[in-house]
């Protein structure tokens, strides 16, 4: 066990590697970087941002990047500008460097976990995600663990009973789920208990009420649940479907098994053979499925909710970053979520082993 550990460990190293260069790679050839926006800024006779690229003193647009850009004078908006004030917009965004240094000083930061300051906010990047953070947390923790925890009990339970009018009339309920946009369901929602037309039933913004701080606990409890009554519900209707059928299809495959025979023939209880030989195998593709449901809940799935919900969460704040080529951002937040998946995968492998004992990792190759 403590062999594959280190092996996989060491995995993560080049493929964090990977996925850094491919993306550095790309944002080489994407259009209107930082600098090239800047400029256009300045052609359009934008005073203020003129005003502190040329000012004295130590303001300066934002901390030396770590991310990617356009290198050399072949910049769009450029036109009219005089070469020193390019050259130090260039140097101000840490431009003036070629491309590899930029990316070996990037990978050294990263390290080190110091992902330097945002172009376009007055905070280092690491506490920018730490104030976002929260909010991802909620919704992509409590959407995941309410919809395994509904979805595995009713997927064993719609197994027994394949075939019956429970297993069709659920099955039908979990497809529509399925079938409908997740954002269509929060508009729903919103119209109908949020005061769009209807009901005011359910808060439509934040996590918490104005005045939370001063809440007793119970309170506070509440209020927080409250808040994210919505946006789980609205988030957790298509992984809901997906780990339901996921669940029923897995253990109809091992009951038909010709273990689960044997065992019923040796006089063994519906629920022993269900519950001690069958439960185990089949919960294999579902503990294999946690860690892709978790990483998308947490960051990528929640966009539209944390949109339409007023949450300002992680999913939002990586968007804004790619708009407005915020690389610091987007290089950050891509490192700690590849970082974060990889990790989580290999806490799920090791889950197996606590669901099936039996597991060798040992032989296994990486």
């Amino acid at each position: 066990m403590g062999a594959y550990i280190i092996r996989r460990l060491l995995l993560m190293i080049p493929t964090i590697f990977g996925i850094m260069a491919v993306s550095f790679l790309i944002t080489q050839f994407a259009p209107g970087g930082p600098v090239e926006q800047a400029l256009a800024n300045m052609s359009g006779q934008n005073v203020d941002l003129s005003e502190r690229v040329t000012g004295g003193g130590d303001e300066t647009l934002s901390q030396p990047p770590q991310g990617a850009g356009q290198k050399g004078g072949e910049y769009r908006g450029r036109q009219g500008l005089p070469p020193e004030l390019v050259a130090r917009i260039e140097k101000q965004f840490g431009f003036d460097k070629p491309p590899l240094e930029r990316f070996g000083n990037m990978l050294w930061n990263y390290l080190r976990f110091d992902f330097g300051e945002s172009y376009y906010r007055d905070i280092s990047v690491i506490d920018l995600v730490k104030e976002k953070m929260p909010v991802s947390i909620s919704l992509g923790l409590w959407m995941t663990l309410i919809a395994y925890g509904v979805s595995i009990p009713l997927g064993i339970a719609k197994a027994r009973r394949d075939g019956s009018r429970f297993d069709v009339w659920t099955s039908t309920v979990v497809i529509i789920g399925y079938a409908v946009p997740g954002f269509l369901v929060a508009i729903a929602l919103v119209v109908l208990f949020a005061g769009g037309s209807f009901w005011s039933v359910f808060p439509l913004r934040g996590l918490t009420s104005p005045g939370f701080a001063s809440f007793p606990l119970w309170r506070q409890v509440l209020d927080y649940f409250w808040h994210l009554v919505l946006p789980i519900t609205a988030m957790g209707l298509g992984a809901f479907a997906t780990a339901t059928l996921l669940t029923k299809n897995s253990f109809l495959d091992e009951i038909s098994k010709q273990y689960v025979v044997t065992a019923r023939a040796k006089g063994l209880t519906e629920n022993r053979v269900l519950y001690g030989h069958v439960f185990r195998n089949a919960m294999m593709l579902i503990i294999a499925s946690f860690p892709g449901a978790f990483i998308g809940a947490f960051f990528g799935g929640s966009l539209l909710i944390e949109t339409i919900f007023s949450l300002d969460g992680l999913g939002l704040l990586g968007f804004e970053a790619i708009s407005t080529r915020d690389y610091p951002v987007v290089f950050a937040t891509l490192y700690i979520f590849s970082l974060l998946g990889l990790v989580i995968g290999l806490i799920s492998d090791l889950a197996y082993m606590w669901v099936d004992p039996r597991l060798d990792f040992e032989s296994r190759d990486t």
